[in-house]
């Protein structure tokens, strides 16, 4: 059975950029069985309810700006699978959006794992009003889908704090305050302290800090939910001295 995973997406960046997470990203797919879809939770889709996009093909949705043109040449088409959608939608008790393609949160770490785009994708919005319980639960919801070969994946970041990019480098070294975190998390993740992890904002060192608002880090719940509480890293790295790049499997 194929594990959930939570992914750091980093910077829109990444697929142009070398650094040992884009070159980690690549080679990840290797680990475990082919899916025959996937599902993401993206921290850049924030609704009121649950939601699952259902389309035929997905738009390579670019939200942001700034940046060079060469990254907006990217997509990413990969289709949908609407039937998969709307049984979806129906356990997490939520709506189908026709329109919705990929945001980057997607479609940046999916482009690295599987270029080809081949593999039916859906999209699963995350509620960041309702906290890491929540998230936790609509993760367990989606557990089921494991075993029928589909890959659940959560999208966020380990850490996240865009006010404190300073560092030009992509790969300079994480600040301080930054390892401590990511390892106060890496210790409760790889020991299942599902309790301390819900509760991160006032136990763990530095949390509001490395996130001044919840939704990049809620993603790792739906992936904890969907796998199990005991995680195991995959990978571990720093992007431009703030965003810790982990990658954690569960089940």
């Amino acid at each position: 059975m194929l594990p959930s995973l939570f992914i750091s997406h980093g910077s829109p960046m990444m697929p142009l950029t070398d650094q040992p997470a884009r070159d980690f990203l690549r080679g990840l797919a290797t680990q475990f069985d082919r899916p025959r879809a996937i599902v993401i939770a993206s921290a850049h889709w924030d609704t009121e309810r649950p939601a699952v996009n259902a389309v035929k093909v997905n738009e390579t949705i670019h939200d942001f700006y700034g940046f060079p043109p060469a990254l907006y040449a990217l997509r990413y088409p990969a289709p949908g699978d609407a039937a998969l959608a709307t049984e979806i939608a129906q356990s997490l008790g939520g709506d189908v959006d026709h329109e919705r393609g990929l945001d980057h949160g997607a479609w940046v770490p999916l482009l690295l794992m599987y270029p080809e785009h081949a593999i039916p994708v859906l999209q699963v919005s995350i509620q960041s009003y309702l906290g890491t319980e929540h998230h936790l639960l609509l993760g367990k919801a989606l557990a089921p889908l494991r075993e029928q070969g589909i890959l659940v994946i959560g999208s966020g970041g380990l850490t996240h704090n865009l006010r404190r990019a300073r560092a030009p480098d992509a790969n300079s070294p994480a600040a301080p305050d930054v390892d401590a975190f990511a390892d106060w998390m890496h210790t409760a993740l790889t020991e299942g302290r599902t309790d301390d992890l819900l509760d991160y904002r006032r136990r763990a060192p530095h949390a509001a800090m490395q996130h001044p608002t919840d939704e990049h880090l809620l993603p790792l719940y739906v992936a904890m939910g969907a796998g199990g509480p005991t995680a195991t890293r995959l990978h571990a790295s720093t992007s431009y001295g703030i965003l810790r790049m982990d990658t954690y499997a569960f089940g």
